[in-house]
């Protein structure tokens, strides 16, 4: 690899002149084009391209990412983007997507340290220790890793139903319908947790019976 990366420019030049190729005036049409229906909110993990995975065009979903798809009230980056997506883009579903395999889980469930990002999956380790009873009677650490995955989730589409962002779409009777969702790295499709919620009332039902479906399903396989 050149230390330009001069071959990632030929790369992109090739992928242009085939996406034209393929959809005569593509890029024409992409600049005039911003009106996403979905905000998609997923791990950093580059094997989980949130466009690829959907089957959708650039312009057709709004994605914000970081390690382990945590959403968290004091950060003003995935707020702003969840703001701008309700707000702006009136985006009509929010998917949180966590993916089975995921780095930042694991380091929160074996107490890994990785250096500056456990202060970040210090928020997973809160979602681990919540649960962590029935977490330890599971069979084995793979059983605990595809929960802790399928937890995380929740938790987190929990907290972008209370985000004042959500709360004062809702309030104002704007549809926004929260999603859980969780990807397999193994096998390339998206498996709904039914956590969703479409309004404030509903969301805490919403999360307790995902959560109740969750446990129900573990002590089945596990």
């Amino acid at each position: 690899m050149s230390a330009d990366l001069s071959e990632l420019f030929e790369s992109n030049r090739l992928w242009a002149a085939a996406t034209e190729a393929r959809d005569a005036g593509f890029f024409t049409r992409l600049l005039a084009q911003q009106t996403p229906q979905y905000l998609w909110i997923g791990c950093a993990d580059s094997r989980v391209p949130a466009n690829e995975i959907l089957g959708l065009l650039p312009g057709d979903v709004f994605v914000h990412r970081n390690v382990a798809n945590v959403v968290v009230h004091s950060d003003l980056n995935a707020l702003s983007v969840m703001q701008f997506a309700i707000d702006m883009l009136k985006v009509r579903h929010i998917m949180v997507v966590g993916h089975y395999g995921c780095g930042g889980v694991i380091a929160a469930l074996k107490e890994l340290r990785i250096g500056l990002a456990d202060n970040w999956i210090r928020h997973v380790q809160d979602v681990r220790n919540k649960h962590r009873p029935w977490l330890d009677g599971l069979a084995d650490d793979d059983a605990r890793l595809k929960a802790l995955c399928e937890l995380n989730v929740l938790e987190q589409a929990l907290n972008v139903c209370e985000t004042t962002v959500v709360q004062d779409a809702w309030a104002r009777d704007q549809s926004v319908v929260i999603h859980g969702w969780v990807y397999g790295l193994h096998n390339g499709l998206l498996e709904d947790l039914k956590m969703t919620a479409a309004d404030a009332a509903g969301a805490r039902a919403a999360y307790e019976q995902a959560l109740a479906a969750l446990y129900a399903r573990h002590a089945t396989t596990g």
